[in-house]
């Protein structure tokens, strides 16, 4: 084996690991909330991990990555430590927010990933006003903005394609298009179903790619950040994938087809690479097993210390909220 195919297996397989730490982050957390543990909204990346994984490798440490409200996946492929995450969806003082922002609200200066956000389409905006903090403080870095085919539905979608064209931003939109909005299925709530053409009436780059190949996702998303950072311009990259759980753990998932499911499940991202790379040569049953013993324990790890963690002290609730010092008089209306 020559140096650069050895580079190349263990990048594969550095891909396939961050991949299965996504999938049994989210298989515990669903265990965790069924317990009790996990309160409020959840909503699940199972079946999506290919795209967080294979587009984070192509951004810098320097640039920004805005996410919606299915955010774990892409808070762990930034870099965010399980733990941490861990105890911000149990609500403890030790998560990146202090167990103010649960599941939907992920935030993470130092690592540049603002959010977790979640009113579906409400990123898309936040992430054209970094990237125009960038262009008017000089700086080369770009931002990456996650969202759902939902989201093209909202008209935060269009203006903000429209004004990153308009102003020239150097913004990668990235839809994970998985087919539904919530239970409504995208050609019955889209005339055109390419996503990637609408960027066409905006005069930007786009491009769509197999969402569920994680080589594929890394190939065009590196192609797509590197046209934003040598144009300056926006790009928006469709990804076509598929969630393998429900909306949300609230959602009773009866809205599609059984066959349609089995069929995506098929060519989920994580078994299909690990199958891929076996197949050629580059992963065996011994390396496979210590992988799975190795995330086993980082998430074991994770939902213990989330589960020993404090909660924030009462005295710290006001702590960051902006107050009036005096009371303010509130005049009855008129009439």
């Amino acid at each position: 084996m020559t140096e650069a195919t050895a580079t190349a297996a263990d990048h594969d397989l550095a891909l396939l690991a961050q991949m299965l730490r996504i999938r049994r982050f989210e298989e515990q957390a669903a265990e965790c909330y069924m317990s009790g543990q996990i309160r409020g909204f959840l909503h699940l990346y199972v079946g999506e991990e290919a795209v967080a994984v294979g587009t984070m490798g192509c951004l810098t440490a320097e640039d920004r990555v805005v996410a919606a409200y299915r955010d774990h996946g892409h808070a762990l492929a930034r870099g965010l430590p399980m733990a941490t995450i861990m105890a911000e969806m149990f609500g403890k003082a030790t998560g990146c927010c202090r167990g103010r922002g649960g599941s939907m609200h992920l935030f993470d200066v130092g690592r540049r990933f603002y959010g977790g956000t979640a009113i579906v389409g409400a990123e898309l905006p936040l992430a054209v006003g970094l990237a125009l903090a960038d262009r008017l403080q000089q700086s080369s870095s770009i931002t990456a903005v996650f969202f759902g085919d939902g989201a093209v539905a909202e008209g935060t979608f269009h203006e903000s394609l429209n004004l990153a064209a308009l102003w020239q931003l150097p913004v990668l939109f990235l839809c994970e298009n998985n087919l539904y909005a919530m239970g409504t299925r995208l050609d019955r709530h889209q005339a055109m179903t390419d996503i990637h053409a609408k960027a066409a009436g905006y005069g930007i780059a786009a491009a769509a790619v197999d969402g569920m190949d994680v080589r594929a996702v890394e190939a065009a998303a590196r192609e797509a950040a590197e046209s934003v950072r040598d144009t300056g311009m926006p790009f928006l990259l469709e990804a076509r994938t598929y969630r393998l759980r429900a909306h949300s753990m609230y959602d009773p998932d009866r809205y599609r087809p059984r066959e349609e499911v089995a069929s995506w499940q098929a060519r989920e991202p994580v078994a299909s690479f690990a199958d891929r790379l076996r197949a050629e040569g580059r992963l065996d049953d011994v390396h496979w097993q210590r992988l799975e013993q190795e995330v086993a324990a980082e998430v074991a790890a994770a939902v213990a210390a989330a589960a020993a963690a404090p909660v924030e002290p009462e005295a710290d609730l006001t702590r960051d909220l902006l107050v009036k010092a005096e009371p303010v008089e509130v005049n009855a209306c008129p009439g």
